[in-house]
């Protein structure tokens, strides 16, 4: 946050110096553990994914997290292996959710009682 956001929040929303040091210190030690886990190529092209889309950089890096820290992951990440995770987190995520931008047409089922056909017999 700039100065400016920071002085129009109300007193008790104010981060203090205390959380910002957490927050840093945490942030610090996410980019230490990442930077461990993946080669360079692949910290590279993590980087770039960030540029482009900031979200989607945050979900890859926080699956990359949890398998470090639960034992999942043996040695480095190479940006091939990084490629394949990309894939998966892209598969799993369209077959749960229906496509963007699609548009689904539901058409009301009206029971026509006017029965044209019928010329006054």
């Amino acid at each position: 946050m700039d100065e400016q956001q920071l002085a129009a929040l109300p007193e008790g929303a104010r981060p203090s110096p205390q959380d910002n040091a957490k927050r840093d210190a945490e942030e610090q030690m996410r980019r230490d553990l990442l930077a461990t886990v993946l080669d360079p190529g692949a910290r590279e092209r993590l980087s770039r994914i960030a540029l482009v889309s900031p979200a989607r950089s945050q979900q890859i890096e926080g699956i990359l997290l949890r398998m470090a820290q639960t034992g999942q992951l043996k040695g480095r990440v190479t940006e091939n292996q990084l490629i394949g995770l990309l894939e998966q987190a892209e598969q799993a995520q369209t077959s749960s959710a229906p496509k963007k931008g699609a548009i689904v047409y539901q058409r009301r089922q009206v029971e026509d009682d006017d029965d044209d056909w019928n010329f006054g017999l």
